[in-house]
């Protein structure tokens, strides 16, 4: 057994309580198949241990310093209401550059909400992709136009530097990190254990412009849990309109206000999450994955992993599958 994965959680004044809860929620909670902790997750402050406030009336005593930096395999810098420079003009306070300056080489880095200010303050986004909350996205690619800035999704993942756009979606962020380390099982556990779905797309929406449906008649939620129990069929639109008891354009106008997703859209997410659920937990040839999955033949099924996840259904299967 190795030691586990140490995570750091980098905290200042004026952090979100919710957002430093997150990381160790999410990591702390994450077990192997013998019940061992996979990560031991530590906050630390840029400055000398001690108390730290928060933008409510909880202070957190902080027992690291920056120094727990240094031995850490990841950094999460989540946000806090009180950047200062940081967030005003883009330049990290004299704590904060000392603190990433430990940071060793090769270090997984984190941001979540408008933590991004400081790993994009600090370099560490140039040239890379990256998203922050939506309310602060132009506010940041002011400052920093050398960074990739996408304030439509809700994380990003660029290998060793992934950011969060804000407060729920860090919860996607680490749940997205674990089934990367350790497979879609872990994660799994862990978000049935902190009741949350276990998985949201990167690149779904931030948010909706329109979160609820008309007030008159159903939802299409009914609809939806049907269709993902019928992944293997040939589901169609107008199928999906059909069960809900709705013409094509109706039923289409109301999914697209509850999910940010046109019917089409939704259905291949769930497919290519399907798939990769199959090839991470089962030995089952490429052939009856992209049968189950409603990709019909393998072909289609390479097309759209290799569309979505940047990489082929047997390289995917390859480093996820038993990663647990």
């Amino acid at each position: 057994m190795t030691a586990p994965h140490r995570v750091a959680v980098l905290i200042v004044d004026g952090f979100i309580p919710f957002e430093l809860g997150i990381a160790h929620r999410i990591f702390g909670i994450a077990r192997d198949s013998e019940r061992r902790p996979l990560y031991e997750v530590v906050t630390c402050t840029a400055g000398a241990p001690g108390p730290v406030q928060s933008d409510s009336d909880v202070v957190v005593q902080v027992a690291h310093g920056p120094e727990a930096l240094e031995t850490a395999d990841t950094v999460v810098v989540p946000a806090s209401h009180e950047f200062g420079p940081v967030y005003d003009v883009g330049r990290l306070t004299p704590e904060l550059a000392d603190a990433f300056r430990r940071i060793r080489p090769g270090t997984r880095i984190m941001s979540i909400c408008i933590g991004a200010f400081a790993l994009a303050a600090a370099g560490i986004l140039d040239g890379r992709p990256a998203t922050t909350h939506w309310s602060s996205a132009e506010h940041f690619q002011n400052l920093f136009p050398q960074v990739k800035m996408d304030p439509g999704v809700l994380y990003t993942d660029d290998g060793d530097v992934l950011t969060a756009a804000g407060v729920a979606s860090g919860i996607d962020l680490c749940l997205h990190v674990v089934r990367r380390d350790h497979g879609a099982a872990v994660a799994l556990d862990v978000a049935r254990r902190t009741v949350v779905p276990p998985h949201r797309d990167g690149g779904q929406a931030q948010y909706i412009a329109r979160p609820m449906p008309d007030a008159e008649g159903p939802g299409t939620a009914a609809t939806r849990a049907w269709a993902a129990e019928r992944l293997a069929e040939p589901v169609t639109l107008a199928a999906m309109a059909r069960h809900a008891a709705m013409s094509v354009r109706t039923f289409t106008r109301r999914f697209r206000e509850e999910t940010g997703e046109s019917p089409g859209q939704w259905l291949l997410r769930q497919r290519v999450e399907h798939a990769r659920t199959l090839l991470e937990s089962t030995d089952l040839p490429v052939e009856q994955v992209a049968r189950r999955c409603g990709f019909g033949t393998a072909q289609s099924l390479r097309a759209h992993v290799q569309a979505t996840l940047g990489v082929t259904p047997t390289a995917y299967r390859r480093t996820f599958h038993g990663a647990a």
